[in-house]
């Protein structure tokens, strides 16, 4: 491996999160019944006109400051022309000689450290329908095409080809998707088709400087199965040019079972789509003004936001990193920080308790049913004495369940920490009665024998009892005991 160097550019097309399409105003939403969010325009019919959607521009332009590009006060749509079932017009409306944004950059990090991968491009288009097979199906023998999706609003992100690992790809999605949620111009769902990645891949000796010949891989529905894919690939490329084999510049598909990526088509290039200045659209203009109105609208980021919780929570850089994936359990955590001074706390309670419960029911953090409130309080009980940590997470439990508060579980359920040394004196009384070979052996020095009493106590007093009390009221009796 060290005898190559890999390059990989990655094509990201994102869908932008409007209501109605980039040139039309039929609906968005995803899931509807087959052909029915289409009109004349996103169908092609002969004689209408497209207009563009201001919002798709608004969050395109919002992106490509974000990812620092030099956005164009002067852009201009193309038509791409290509015939495939899918695509009712036989062309698609892009951008290309004259793109919204060029010239950026995005910070990722990698082994600890950091930094940047080129933005080339950022261009507006349109999407294509979506064809469902049904070859061999008993009722339907053929093809069938919805074009619910045609001229759905994309973002296409095209990186510059110096991403040098499989790992380094990776870790370049992530921090955009984080990015691009954070601004809120697109939810980023591989699942539903918002968000999709080819990757260009290449290999050249290490030290030269021209590029080898790139093969386009697609079809890959997560990012650990870009990851797969990538390794997969560079590990073929390699074994093809040890083996005197000539890479051949195609479009090669992953296949998720096999874990392989196979031939799809030789890759077509730009001319072959005949791309000239669409005749329906004057071209497209931002001026200083309204960029100015965009760039006021973007958000902390997560990186800005991430050093932030670093040095104004002192939390480590990994538990900042969790809590700032996403905007919304950025957002939670601070809500609760606010009300419980101690963060530390507040962020291993938001990790482990509650978003271990949402991971396991599958849940999005906006959908939790502990408010930060609600947590707050808990938090606030466990310190001023109430109920003790064991008891909380219980509680905890519950109130996840129920959306009850904590106050209303404790008092229902009659949960408060006991304090009470004569009460716990009681207890303790119990134990070393009924445990004589543990106390004899706390008598002869082990340590571990004062644990399996502290336990008993506990489950005596189901877990109500105050710990640290009982830890020193059970020396003190053993002490006086000896």
């Amino acid at each position: 491996m060290a005898k190559y160097e890999t390059i990989i550019g990655l094509e990201v097309h994102v869908q932008l999160k409007t209501e109605s399409k980039l040139f039309c105003g039929c609906s968005t939403e995803f899931g509807a019944l087959p052909n029915t969010h289409t009109c004349p325009i996103c169908t092609g019919m002969p004689g209408v006109l497209p207009v563009v959607n201001r919002k798709a521009v608004e969050y395109a332009v919002k992106s490509a400051l974000a990812l620092n590009c030099e956005v164009a006060t002067r852009s201009v749509f193309a038509r791409k022309n290509y015939f495939y079932p899918d695509l009712p017009k036989n062309y698609q409306i892009s951008q290309y000689e004259e793109p919204l944004a060029q010239n950026g950059y995005l910070e990722i990090r990698v082994d600890g450290g950091a930094r940047k991968v080129g933005i080339a491009r950022i261009n507006l288009e349109e999407d294509a329908g979506k064809l469902l097979h049904y070859i061999g199906s008993r009722e339907i023998d053929g093809s069938l095409v919805d074009f619910n999706r045609c001229g759905i609003p994309l973002l296409e992100i095209v990186s510059t080809p110096d991403i040098k690992s499989p790992e380094e790809a990776y870790s370049y999605l992530t921090t955009l998707k984080t990015m691009l949620r954070y601004l809120e111009v697109s939810d980023c769902d591989m699942e539903k088709g918002s968000l999709r990645c080819d990757a260009n891949v290449s290999l050249r000796l290490a030290g030269q400087k021209e590029l080898g010949v790139k093969t386009e891989v697609k079809n890959m529905n997560s990012f650990k199965a870009i990851e797969k894919a990538l390794e997969y690939e560079v590990k073929r490329q390699i074994g093809a040019i040890e083996g005197k084999e000539r890479i051949i510049q195609e479009t090669r598909l992953w296949d998720e079972k096999m874990e392989r990526t196979y031939p799809m088509r030789s890759k077509e290039e730009a001319h072959d789509y005949r791309y000239f200045p669409e005749p329906d659209l004057v071209p497209l203009v931002v001026d200083e003004r309204w960029l100015e109105e965009v760039r006021k609208t973007i958000p902390e980021l997560p990186d800005m936001r991430r050093q932030r919780f670093i040095k104004e929570y002192g939390l480590s850089e990994y538990d900042a990193g969790v809590l700032t994936a996403e905007k919304a359990l950025a957002e939670y955590f601070e809500e609760v920080a606010e009300l419980y001074t101690n963060p530390k706390a507040v962020g291993n309670w938001v990790m482990v308790e509650l978003l271990g419960r949402l991971n396991a029911a599958n849940k999005d953090i906006r959908e939790s049913p502990v408010s930060p409130p609600q947590l707050a309080e808990l938090l606030g009980l466990i310190e001023a004495g109430t109920i003790s940590g064991k008891i909380a997470k219980t509680i905890f439990q519950e109130m996840f369940d129920t959306g009850k508060s904590a106050k209303a579980i404790v008092e229902e359920k009659k949960l408060v920490q006991i304090t009470d040394e004569k009460e716990i004196g009681k207890i303790i009384e119990e134990v070393v009665r009924e445990n004589p070979g543990a106390v004899e052996e706390y008598r002869k020095g082990k340590e571990n024998a004062l644990g399996h009493l502290v336990g008993q106590v506990m489950r005596k007093s189901q877990g109500r009892a105050n710990p640290q009390l009982v830890n020193r009221m059970l020396k003190e009796r053993l002490g006086r005991s000896i």
